[in-house]
This record gives structure tokens, sequence and C-alpha cells, in this order.
């Protein structure tokens, strides 16, 4: 029995809570090992509801955060995105259980529930007085939470995310028609640059595009993989900065789905690159845009 999901049936606030909470917790303690990417990796091969995915991966990214929370400088930024995925009181359960019964830790588990309280995080999501409002606090180190910022976006910008043959075209033309697509595959077409090839020109043409776009004050989507927060910042900081409003759409499907129509693809990827892709998946999460969109495209 792994001894962090051994312990939580000893915690009488972890056996007061509803059956699916318990086991949302349990969860995250026999994933604890695997890491947030390992815990998200088979809970989408188990085919769990995305929703509950990301709260289990959520609390597995920051099983320590209690720990010493009072020292970090950016615990309330923390804080608050772990509220917007998961919870609070459920990361407080998780480490009162590795705390091992150590009186030290469990008085740092207690600080972290006193503190997530008084920001109002702590069995509840953060909340903002406008989803611009939050997207502005999450990209601007230092902001007030409360401070409710000019809305003066003009137009709408959409950002996919979403491995090879998960359904992002087929939603785009179902959702976005008529509306123009920064497509990086087709780029790549035109300019005759091959996946595995120097991508720096397919960049530098898509990057031109979308500012084409954005002086116009033209919605668009940007259509790529968009895999890690990292890849996905860049486009986002840039519409943002122009004054659109962001929008990231992510887009799954189960792995033998993904690899079935990967196949039928005219662009076929190796299923050992999709694999891969797979193995650092980050899908996005209520910080980094004014909505984000879970799509199951089973």
């Amino acid at each position: 029995m792994n001894p962090v999901a051994e312990a939580l049936d000893g915690l009488d606030a972890w056996r007061a809570r509803p059956p699916e909470e318990r086991e949302r917790v349990r969860a995250a303690a026999l994933l604890l090992d695997a890491g947030e990417l390992g815990a998200r990796r088979v809970l989408w091969a188990r085919g769990v509801p995305i929703a509950w995915r990301e709260h289990v991966a959520a609390l597995v990214r920051h099983q320590r955060l209690p720990f010493g929370a009072l020292e970090r400088p950016d615990l309330d930024r923390v804080a608050f995105r772990v509220s917007l995925l998961a919870r609070n009181d459920d990361l407080a359960l998780l480490a009162a259980a590795a705390s091992g019964g150590d009186a030290e830790r469990l008085a740092e588990v207690a600080l972290f529930m006193q503190y997530t309280r008084e920001i109002g995080c702590f069995d509840r999501p953060r909340t903002f007085p406008s989803d611009h409002a939050r997207f502005e606090y999450f990209r601007t180190p230092g902001r007030d939470p409360g401070y409710a910022a000019f809305d003066g976006t003009r137009f709408t910008v959409t950002v996919m995310s979403g491995l090879p043959g998960a359904g992002k075209d087929h939603w785009i033309a179902a959702n976005r028609p008529g509306v123009p697509v920064i497509s990086l595959d087709d780029l790549r077409d035109e300019l005759g640059v091959r996946p595995t090839g120097d991508q720096g020109p397919v960049i530098a043409a898509a990057y031109a595009r979308a500012r084409e776009h954005l002086r116009a004050g033209t919605a668009y989507v940007w259509n790529a993989t968009n895999l890690t927060r990292a890849l996905r910042s860049r486009s986002i900081g840039l519409a943002a900065d122009y004054g659109a409003r962001v929008e990231v759409v992510s887009v799954e499907a189960p792995p033998d789905v993904v690899h079935r129509r990967n196949r039928a693809r005219a662009r076929t990827v190796p299923a050992a690159v999709i694999d891969r892709m797979a193995g650092r998946w980050e899908p996005p999460d209520p910080t980094e845009a004014h909505a984000v969109r879970w799509i199951s495209n089973v």
C-alpha cells in the first residue's frame, strides 16, 4: 500500500469528505511519484474526465506547496492557480498524509490552511472581478488580484492546443467557419519545410501573418499543437499586447483514437513522435487566457 494513500485513511477530514472527493485525493496520493506529467498520462490513458484528471495532476504538481508555504514570495499566485484547477483543502489533506505525522510539518500545513482561508481560496476557486482581471493578474507580476482591470479587448484570437490527430482541424471547421486560420502545418507545406527541418522560417511566417491580423483588429485562429505552456505563451502574449481577447481551445481524444486518426491523416506523424509529445503535454489552464476550453473529441 502506498504510505501516503494509507495515511489518508487515518485523517478525520478525509473520511468526512464525499466519496468522489476522497477518491480524487487518493488518486493524487497514489500518483505522487509519477509527477504531474506522468500522472496525467496515466489518467488520460484510463479515460477519466478531463477536469477530474487535471485536478489530480495539479495536486501532484503542487504536492509540497503547504510545507514552508509562507516563505514563498509567490504563494498567493500559486495558491490561486491551485484553487482554479483543484482545491487547496485537497492539497492540505494530501500534505497532512505525506507529513508522516511530523509535528513541525503538520504545523506548516495548518498555517497554509489558515492563510488560504484568509485570501479566499481554501475550499473554493479564487474569484476575480472579471476574466480579464484574472488574465491580467497572472500575466502581470505584482498586480492586485482584486483590481478590476479595464477590458479594452476588441476582437478574439483563438489559440488551439492538442496532439496530432486530436481533432483540432475538425473543431475549427465546425466552430470557427470563415475565421482566418494560421496553421503551422499549412505553412510548412507552403514553404517546403519538413516537420523535422528548421522550423525558424515557419514560425517567422506565422508571426508575420498574426501581426497583420492584429494590426487590422481581425479575429483569427492560431492552429498548432501548442502542447506546453511555454509554447502557448508567446502567441497568447502577442495577441494580448495588441488588445485581443484570447481563448485557448484544448482538443483531446484517447490515445488509441489519436493514433488511429493520425494513421488516416495525409500528414502522418510517426507514432513514437506522438508518444514523446504526449509525455510532455501540459493542457492549458485558466491562468493562461481570458477563456480556456477543454474539448473531449472522442
